[in-house]
């Protein structure tokens, strides 16, 4: 966790961030790559999806975005009249910074993130949320999940009685799994960014203009195939004891 500051130090962050996030009429959304101390205290916890969703119907007047940069400008373009914070701008992602449009066709093909042979032996593959419904619904008691780990924190949570096991990086010993970008949002953060309404995302009218059709069109479609997964109908091929469990997002 980033050191406090001495002007935070003492502070309760808890009861802090929960007074502005009162006085500001806030909304707090969390990636369920964040943190667990940052996703137990948000108000919706989910996948990009998901929160885009929640983004568009929320009535708070301040949205604060526990996720990276694309996801909170997502959630502006969807709600321009609301005021969307990031409690650090430098949470991007590498996957957006290494695909720019001509690449992207090639991108949706080394999707999920995971090399094929991984995926040949899942038994599910799927968007993040996607992964979590079915861990909670499989009769396997182990479950083995190959995408960044803080996910299994509310797969735990929702489901005490399991096994979860993080599947490392690709040489067995990195954390190449667990997304840095995410890990620059913290509690400290989120607390100065609700209490000064900064880092603000700002993007133009004519972005978000030409930005939002596509969206609401994803979002569209993506409403006929919850829990299919990002790439179509879930892969089963074991009926083992333990699952395994890619995320596409």
């Amino acid at each position: 966790m980033t050191v406090q500051s001495p002007i935070l130090k003492g502070f309760d962050l808890l009861a802090e961030i929960e007074r502005l996030k009162r006085e500001r009429n806030a909304v707090i959304l969390a990636h369920y790559y964040q943190k667990p101390e940052i996703q137990d205290l948000a108000d919706f916890v989910g996948d990009s999806l998901d929160l885009s969703r929640k983004a568009a119907e929320t009535n708070a007047g301040v949205i604060a975005f526990c996720g990276v940069r694309f996801m909170a400008e997502t959630a502006k373009i969807l709600s321009p009249g609301k005021i969307v914070i990031l409690p650090d701008m430098d949470a991007g992602c590498s996957l957006e910074d290494s695909c720019p449009p001509d690449q992207f066709a090639a991108f949706r093909a080394a999707h999920p993130e995971c090399p094929p042979h991984i995926i040949d032996h899942a038994d599910h593959v799927g968007s993040t949320k996607s992964i979590l419904d079915f861990a909670l619904s499989s009769p396997a008691e182990t479950i083995l999940v190959a995408t960044e780990p803080h996910i299994i924190h509310q797969m735990q949570k929702a489901a005490p009685g399991k096994t979860f096991i993080g599947v490392p990086g690709g040489d067995g010993n990195c954390n190449c799994n667990m997304c840095p970008y995410m890990a620059l949002n913290t509690l400290e953060k989120l607390y100065v960014a609700l209490r000064d309404l900064e880092p603000r995302i700002e993007l133009s009218a004519q972005v978000m203009e030409r930005a939002r059709l596509p969206l609401e069109r994803m979002l569209e479609m993506a409403g006929g195939t919850v829990g299919q997964g990002d790439v179509g109908t879930p892969i089963i091929d074991s009926d083992e004891g333990a699952d395994l469990l890619i995320s596409g997002d």
